[in-house]
């Protein structure tokens, strides 16, 4: 015993030696670390400065942070499943020879120059454009849930769930009673969430799902109770699949701040679409592959999940030619993907931009592609308005997309920030022809380091309801002119800078 407390008494001593040693040697050390952040990680020059720039004014714990926030996944294609590609890729390779054969994608004409960009998003991502669907859109949060709740209620196979953030308020707690109840009746239900959105979920509530028979799934869990190693490649994903019949994807996470009873942030405005048609499907594909990596449970097993078989009970008719409605691709990317999926199809829609481009999304922080992109457009003419929130939920960030509010001012953009409460919506509106609406935002983040997943939508009509939405918001905007832009203080232009000079690591 006496050994013991000696020997615990000298660890005081022992830490301050060797916290000495590495202040003799810290020259050295930065040296090695920098090394090894140069060398050992293909990444954007801009981020390796910034790290270095870390290592310099906050030595050794600079590492240490790049640790935590820069695991990097791109070598490892973490959702390869074999299943997938012996059956789902047959569509992808029939649309790929129908691209050859030359036969026309689109009913409508005026989407021939679009065929390139559907070509693109198939070809580098699997994203098969299918024409059978109906979509509905939900702006308001409790519009939202009502719905979702009434489509879990008349499920009969299934109910895939998976948010970013679930949290245990009375947004949760309404659906459980729902979700019990189906299990009950034998449908099966599973729920996947993020381990950084889920962090404050207690564990008794899972615990309690799971003694009821519903399934769950944590992506990326924490370490040592609700210690979070991994900062950045979080599953930003919004996924609700209903028998294959129904999905959802959007903005809306599952909390009360979603309905607007947060007063922080007041009344939340976002997006989100209701699906039906084929297009759940690759919103299913989407959710196993998730599933398969966080839980081990291979879905790809079963057909029947995709419509490759036939179903467990209502018998479905197949072969024949499916009725012909909305044109969508649902697109994903994520960190493990060699390209950025959803970013160059953003590039994509605002180059083929020709009389407008609408954006609204809570952060602003563009890669030099992307701003590069949307000032040709501006200084060619094409109307380039910008909507962000008023209301910043991360500082920094909101800084920084402050800032760049500036570059598109400068060039004859015009931009607004949302005042009626807390805007989320991620929205992309071209030319009221195409839309792409899901859960990126239009930063380096959901570019680069989050798993995300967007519907991009070839149709008229559903695009006019979008840019309708957004002219309704500009009633509940503030313009930030050129002139009033120019006019803040010099502790906002501080803060705008130094956000900026921080954008890659946001």
């Amino acid at each position: 015993m006496e050994a013991t407390i000696n020997i615990l008494l000298d660890v005081p001593a022992q830490l301050l030696a060797v916290w000495g040693w590495m202040m003799e040697n810290l020259l050295y050390i930065n040296l090695f670390l920098s090394v090894v952040i140069v060398f050992f990680q293909r990444r954007d020059p801009k981020a390796v400065w910034t790290w270095l720039l870390a290592l310099y004014f906050v030595p050794i714990f600079g590492f240490f942070l790049y640790l935590l926030l820069c695991q990097d996944y791109h070598k490892n294609r973490m959702f390869r499943v074999k299943e997938v590609e012996d059956r789902l890729w047959y569509s992808v390779k029939s649309q790929e020879e129908a691209i050859l054969n030359r036969k026309a994608w689109f009913a409508d004409p005026c989407y021939e120059e679009y065929e390139k960009l559907a070509k693109y998003n198939l070809e580098t991502s699997g994203a098969v454009l299918t024409g059978d669907n109906q979509v509905e859109i939900f702006t308001d949060g409790v519009e939202k849930f009502d719905d979702l709740i009434r489509e879990m209620q008349g499920a009969r196979e299934y109910i895939h769930i998976q948010y970013y953030i679930i949290k245990n308020d009375e947004v949760f707690r309404r659906m459980i009673p729902v979700l019990k109840e189906k299990v009950r009746q034998g449908v099966e239900v599973r729920i996947l969430y993020d381990g950084m959105g889920g962090r404050f979920m207690p564990k008794r509530v899972w615990k309690d799902l799971k003694g009821s028979g519903i399934l769950t799934g944590e992506f990326f869990p924490a370490f040592l109770g609700r210690l979070q190693l991994r900062v950045n490649y979080r599953n930003h994903r919004k996924i609700v699949v209903i028998d294959g019949k129904v999905g959802y994807v959007g903005g809306f996470n599952i909390g009360r701040e979603y309905i607007s009873k947060d007063p922080k942030f007041g009344y939340w405005r976002d997006t989100h679409l209701k699906i039906r048609g084929s297009a759940v499907y690759s919103l299913q594909i989407r959710f196993a592959l998730d599933w398969n990596y966080a839980v081990g449970e291979n879905l790809f097993k079963d057909g029947w999940y995709f419509g490759l078989d036939q179903p467990r009970e209502d018998k479905r008719e197949t072969g024949a030619e499916p009725e012909r409605g909305i044109d969508i691709q649902i697109i994903s990317s994520g960190p493990d993907a060699s390209n950025r999926q959803i970013r160059n199809n953003y590039l994509q829609l605002f180059h083929k931009a020709k009389d407008h481009i609408y954006i609204q999304t809570p952060y602003f922080v563009p890669d030099d592609a992307v701003l590069s992109a949307l000032k040709m457009a501006a200084e060619s003419g094409v109307d380039v308005r910008l909507m962000i929130p008023c209301k910043p939920d991360h500082p920094f960030v909101y800084w920084a997309s402050y800032s760049y509010v500036g570059d598109l001012l400068a060039v004859g953009a015009r931009c607004y920030v949302y005042e009626d409460g807390f805007l989320h919506a991620k929205a992309v509106m071209a030319d009221g022809l195409v839309c792409s609406c899901g859960t990126a935002n239009m930063d380096i983040r959901s570019f680069e380091l989050n798993f995300e997943v967007n519907a991009t939508i070839f149709d008229r009509e559903t695009a006019e309801k979008m840019e309708a939405a957004f002219i309704r918001d500009l009633n509940r905007c503030r313009e930030v002119t050129k002139e009033l832009y120019g006019q803040r203080s010099m502790r906002i232009r501080m803060k705008e800078q130094c956000s900026r000079l921080l954008s890659p690591l946001l």
